[in-house]
């Protein structure tokens, strides 16, 4: 009997000795993913601040490398957030690595479904893959007026995945660069000049040549209008009804909107043949003076003082 109590109490002292080393193994554990956890919180938080530093350090590195002519904002938009995505990413390895997550096995099963994940994320890698050739091929630039789609606005920003444009009435329109890419593209900011057509109907009856008379000398009145190439008034077409007229002019860029404006007016009020004068030219556009560059110092000069 006596023995019997021994090894019931034996048996019961190992149990809980068994118990309190289970217990004690589930604290330590616990501890180290409490300490892992709060490390990963850091580890995330600075990955999103030097996400953001690469970034802005991306920028003025390129706009350094520019500083001899003009800042190229494209450049300096879609490089800035390349860097930030590759900080991003090597921060999210960096977590899982912390948390006790086998990056190594992670690598090897996509490895493995390269091809499911491929399917899958076609869309996005054809994104970025668009936004490369972009940046290689420069169709437009930050700045530029654009039609895409249908849509027309300035480029706001180039990034990895999307083009950025704001519309004439400032609605922000974002498109994916595989849509842009793969779409017809309008620039009408690359050349410095362009040309203004005022198309007009008129009838048959109409003193057509006193009308183009009239149509060529408004557009060269109007100081905006360039002289050289001329401006010039046509017929375009005629029917049994109709005459269509047109004057051609040449104007900077910046003044198409406001000569256009004006000579569609004019040429309507002389169609119609109103005792109403004509409204007055557009006033010439004053160009802003850009300062001289200074010439940067030598390493020489600058030792000089």
């Amino acid at each position: 009997m006596q023995e019997l109590k021994r090894e019931v109490s034996r048996r019961l002292s190992d149990s809980i000795a068994a118990d309190e080393d289970v217990i004690h193994k589930f604290i330590d554990a616990a501890g180290d993913l409490a300490v892992n956890l709060v490390v990963a919180v850091i580890i995330l938080m600075v990955t999103f601040w030097a996400a953001g530093w690469a970034s802005r350090l991306a920028r003025r590195l390129l706009a350094k490398a520019h500083r001899h002519g003009p800042p190229d904002v494209t450049l300096q938009s879609f490089g800035g957030s390349l860097a930030r995505y590759v900080v991003i990413v090597v921060g999210l390895i960096a977590v899982l690595q912390q948390i006790g997550v086998q990056t190594t096995s992670i690598l090897a099963v996509v490895g493995a479904a390269s091809l499911a994940v491929g399917l899958a994320l076609q869309g996005t890698l054809s994104n970025v893959a668009a936004g490369v050739m972009l940046l290689l091929f420069r169709p437009y630039r930050v700045g530029d007026v654009v039609e895409i789609a249908g849509r027309t606005g300035t480029v706001q920003a180039l990034d990895l995945f999307v083009t950025e444009l704001a519309t004439p009435d400032n609605i922000k329109v974002v498109m994916p660069n595989a849509k842009v890419f793969g779409d017809v593209i309008v620039n009408t900011s690359h050349h410095a000049r362009r040309r203004v057509d005022a198309v007009v109907r008129v009838d048959t009856k109409r003193d057509v040549p006193a009308l183009l008379m009239g149509l060529k000398i408004r557009a060269e009145s109007n100081p905006l209008v360039l002289a050289d190439p001329a401006p010039l008034a046509e017929v375009t077409g005629m029917s049994e009804v109709f005459v269509e007229l047109a004057v051609r002019a040449w104007v900077e860029r910046e003044d198409y909107a406001v000569v256009k404006a004006d000579m569609i007016l004019a040429a309507r009020l002389l169609a119609d043949g109103a005792d109403t004068p004509l409204p007055p030219t557009p006033k010439a556009r004053v160009k802003p003076v850009t300062p001289p560059r200074k010439p940067r110092k030598t390493l020489v000069r600058r030792l000089r003082g």
